[in-house]
């Protein structure tokens, strides 16, 4: 390709099913979960250093300002520069995606990636990029689809249609799905789970936007051409923008879309989504299927995450449980109900 892919980083999630490690003040994306460095800054880190890729654009809220600023210019990833787009209001994927799209000539190509997934290939994501980068140029609106390793509930998947060059059509998009249908799936090896991954070209998506969300469209372009310039940042206009109903990009656009194309991509990837996730997202940290961090005693235990950043904390014949100590809360849930932990009153309420 002759142009870079310009990475979009989004930074919209509260990662409340990580409580009570994240939090409101420094969620999910902040945080050094695997690793010495956040989820953030490896997500600007995949695409540092390589000339086929513009500096990221990153979309986010006011209140993570300072804490992107200071990621972004961590020795891995300074002196790239950087756009960032200071969203008025939280409006879903949908939105944030086409303000990235709006600032963008419309011929250039965009890689749309969550600022919270963990991926442990970097160069099978990179080629993953490329591969959507060269449909995206033909106007086709690509997913990355995630190689599933184990029958998942909690994500959507993608039915794998007929192929294209370095990826296929998608057939249908999948709500996610009980465990029987989820086990026919993956026996079947015909489809992906949907990582919410994407690349576009920047002038078709707003094209395809203005067909099926018109409105949110039309607002969009509003925000844009009234918002403002302030050095590296960007400020949408805020009656605008706050004017749009949220959707998802999948629901807005993708579902919609006569152009919905995936690439497949076997590449670590986990969205690290509840606490469940990390502790399968850190093989090489196990002991007997265990992870502890800080002071942790486990007697008897198998497949316990016991995680403390001050307490003690002593644990007897557990098996399939998280425990997690952070400050002045203490978590305690099976595998089976980390989903549930982002409904608590205390990661709801904060």
């Amino acid at each position: 390709m002759s142009n870079p892919i310009h990475p979009v980083i989004l930074c919209g999630g509260s990662g409340t099913r990580l409580w009570p490690v994240s939090r409101k003040d420094k969620p999910k994306p902040f945080l050094p979960l695997i690793g010495e460095q956040t989820l953030f800054e490896e997500a600007i880190g995949r695409v540092a250093g390589d000339d086929r890729f513009a500096a990221p654009i990153v979309v986010a809220g006011e209140q993570h300002i300072d804490l992107i600023e200071a990621q972004i210019a961590t020795p891995s990833t300074a002196g790239r520069g950087h756009r960032l787009i200071v969203e008025p209001c939280a409006r879903n994927t949908a939105p944030a995606i086409a303000l990235a799209a709006a600032i963008l000539p419309a011929d250039d190509i965009m890689l749309v990636c969550p600022s919270d997934h963990h991926i442990s290939d970097e160069a099978a994501f990179r080629a993953a990029a490329l591969a959507a980068a060269d449909l995206a140029a033909d106007d086709w609106l690509v997913s990355f689809g995630i190689a599933p390793t184990h029958p998942e509930t909690g994500y959507g998947y993608l039915h794998r249609g007929d192929p294209l060059p370095g990826g296929y059509r998608i057939a249908r998009f999948v709500e996610k799905p009980d465990i029987e249908r989820a086990r026919s799936y993956l026996d079947s090896g015909e489809y992906s789970w949907n990582g919410g991954i994407f690349a576009f070209r920047a002038g078709f998506l707003l094209e395809e936007l203005r067909a099926y969300r018109p409105e949110m469209a039309d607002l969009v372009a509003q925000a844009v051409s009234q918002g403002s310039d302030e050095g590296s940042r960007f400020y949408p206009s805020a009656a605008p923008f706050g004017a749009i109903e949220g959707d998802s990009i999948d629901y807005a656009v993708m579902e919609n879309t006569a152009r919905a194309a995936m690439v497949p991509a076997d590449m670590g990837w986990s969205d690290i989504g509840n606490w469940a996730a990390l502790h399968d997202a850190m093989p090489d940290e196990q002991d007997e299927g265990n992870i502890t961090r800080g002071t942790v005693d486990l007697d008897n235990c198998t497949k316990v995450m016991a995680l403390t950043d001050g307490p003690r904390i002593s644990a007897v014949g557990l098996d399939d449980v998280c425990i997690v100590v952070s400050g002045d809360e203490v978590l305690v849930t099976t595998r089976e109900g980390a989903q549930r932990v982002g409904k608590l009153p205390g990661a709801m309420d904060q």
